[in-house]
């Protein structure tokens, strides 16, 4: 039995294979700026909508008494952002699985197969590439969200957890994503598949508090993975009581859901892809 070269690479090969492919995303990332654009647009429409369309009423009811020309807006604009910044997290899942479906599609991932490369790092490559890009993201989101109002009052260890919060995630997100498109027979259908990812913040505490939904959604909201991580973030950045118990959810969940997007990749990889 003979063992390819990509099957006996080192660690450190490993580590220089794993940064030329995400040299090469961020190539890809450079020539084809309009994915970029919507990946930062999308969250951006949504805050807006959320803040200046219904950031009046639903800000009322977060402040009893508060109406909507008063403090219903401002605040609402603090209560939503943190399921924004979770929101553009989510919204590189797309655009990572259709660029991995278009390279198993495309024949590219067929011929690293053939080169003397760690398996991994084609992987890897993708991954890096789509936290780096929602890094970037969730920069410029934070800025338009100062514009409408966000006033967080966190501290720097407070901003240095929500960051560290954020990158968890994204890790998360991008390892299922790059899973999603290795599994996907075509590249529409890759865009399909993540789409869970981008509703879950809406099926959770982003948007309204979930003891205002009716019984089984508020079931659902608070024991999906995306609740503890917002309510976590939302106490982080305005100076909210932490709940120790969502804090630890919120890294379990990123932890979990890393470690099963990377086995599921890994192992999707090593299959033939079928057409």
């Amino acid at each position: 039995m003979t063992t390819s070269p990509a099957a006996v690479a080192t660690r450190p090969q490993a580590l220089r294979d794993s940064l030329t492919m995400l040299g090469r995303q961020l190539r890809h990332v450079k020539r084809y700026p309009e994915l970029s654009v919507i990946v930062v647009a999308l969250p951006i429409v949504f805050l807006l909508l959320f803040v200046y369309v219904f950031g009046g009423t639903l800000g009322a009811g977060l402040i009893p008494g508060a109406g909507p020309q008063t403090g219903g807006r401002a605040q609402y604009a603090n209560y939503v952002v943190p399921a924004i910044l979770v929101m553009t997290i989510a919204s590189i899942a797309t655009g990572t699985s259709v660029t991995v479906a278009m390279d198993m599609t495309g024949g590219i991932i067929a011929r690293f197969r053939t080169m003397s490369i760690a398996p991994g790092s084609v992987l890897a490559g993708h991954a890096f590439g789509a936290v780096l890009q929602a890094q970037g993201s969730l920069l410029v989101l934070l800025g338009v969200s100062f514009l409408v109002g966000f006033r967080p009052s966190a501290d720097v260890g407070d901003w240095l957890a929500a960051a560290a919060l954020l990158t968890g995630l994204a890790f998360a997100v991008a390892w299922l994503s790059v899973a999603c498109g290795l599994v996907s027979r075509t590249v529409e259908s890759a865009s399909n598949y993540p789409m869970p990812l981008v509703l879950l913040p809406f099926l959770g505490s982003g948007f309204v508090p979930t003891e205002s939904m009716p019984g089984p959604l508020a079931w659902f909201a608070e024991h999906q993975p995306f609740t503890p991580i917002m309510d976590t973030l939302r106490a982080l950045l305005l100076g909210t009581a932490l709940d120790a118990r969502a804090a630890w959810l919120s890294a379990v969940w990123c932890l979990a859901l890393t470690v099963v997007g990377y086995l599921w990749a890994r192992r999707a990889y090593a299959r033939p892809h079928k057409v």
